[in-house]
């Protein structure tokens, strides 16, 4: 018997607006999502990694940059 793993990918996006703890969060300049940014203090400007609707880490521009270079 075969077992199928499912695994998500998550690319970082750019907080563009911050209201109360819901962070905007534009995707390579096409995609726009909001995300609970209570676990994590962030900044507009910043880049994150969102998983479940909330920010879990926030990435370097370089680290992000190169991140979408793969996709």
């Amino acid at each position: 018997m075969y077992r199928i793993f499912n695994m998500c990918i998550t690319i970082p996006g750019k907080i563009i607006k911050i209201e109360g703890l819901i962070a905007t969060i534009e995707y390579n300049k096409e995609l726009q999502r909001e995300a609970n940014c209570s676990l994590v203090k962030c900044n507009v400007g910043d880049y994150v990694i969102v998983q479940a609707g909330f920010v879990l880490e926030i990435v370097d521009e370089k680290k992000a940059k190169d991140m979408y270079d793969l996709f």
